[in-house]
């Protein structure tokens, strides 16, 4: 008897997020996390095209971008939702930090403002998000205060998230750190670039709208 209710709710979750045509999955994370290079990856691998503007400079997404049906497909399921890239998150923005990256005082200041609208509008857009991936850089310390404010902001709004630790082939990676640092989440080890591990990162799409 257990196991039929079970069955039914399972059904009754795959129904209700099916019959949405507004299923919006957003990828959140610092700036420089792999956010836009994730979007890419899933829109060629399902739509045969690019999605986003790719850049070693931080902030490169600036604004808010939706790529609409987006069907995946893994083992026997499907799932068509609302891919949503939005801005890096950061508690600071200074232009001098740009300065630094190459851009003249004209360009820093100009993506220094752009950016900080950037952050607000994508905090504003978490209210809209029915799965949120936050994509971390797996090289870097994830203790960091914007990871958690991200990951503090998703739990109070109770909204599912799928946590991904990103550029697993880069030699400084290390995944343990990640799943330290958010124990209570699954983490999926991927690189976007290269393509690695995605079957198992839509999986855990599956898991989280079923």
């Amino acid at each position: 008897m257990i196991r039929i209710i079970r069955d039914f709710i399972d059904r009754l979750f795959l129904q209700i997020f099916k019959g949405r045509k507004d299923l919006k999955i957003g990828l959140y994370g610092p700036p420089n996390g792999g956010k836009s290079t994730l979007a890419n990856r899933i829109c060629n691998d399902w739509l045969g095209e690019e999605m986003s503007t790719v850049s070693k400079i931080p902030h490169e997404t600036r604004e808010v971008k939706v790529k609409e049906k987006v069907t995946v497909r893994s083992k026997g399921k499907e799932v068509t939702f609302n891919l949503v890239d939005t801005p890096g998150i950061a508690t600071k923005i200074d232009y001098e930090d740009f300065l630094k990256k190459g851009l003249n005082v004209k360009e820093a200041k100009k993506r220094a403002k752009e950016a900080t609208k950037g952050v607000i509008e994508a905090i504003k857009w978490l209210d809209d998000m029915d799965v949120v991936v936050v994509v971390l850089d797996s090289t870097e310390n994830p203790y960091s205060q914007v990871n958690i404010t991200i990951v503090g902001n998703l739990v109070a709004r109770k909204i599912p998230v799928v946590i991904v630790a990103n550029k697993i082939d880069k030699k400084r990676s290390g995944i343990k750190k990640v799943e330290a640092a958010f124990p209570q989440y699954d983490v999926v080890g991927i690189s976007a670039l290269k393509g690695r591990n995605m079957e198992e990162f839509y999986e855990s799409l599956f898991n989280m709208v079923r």
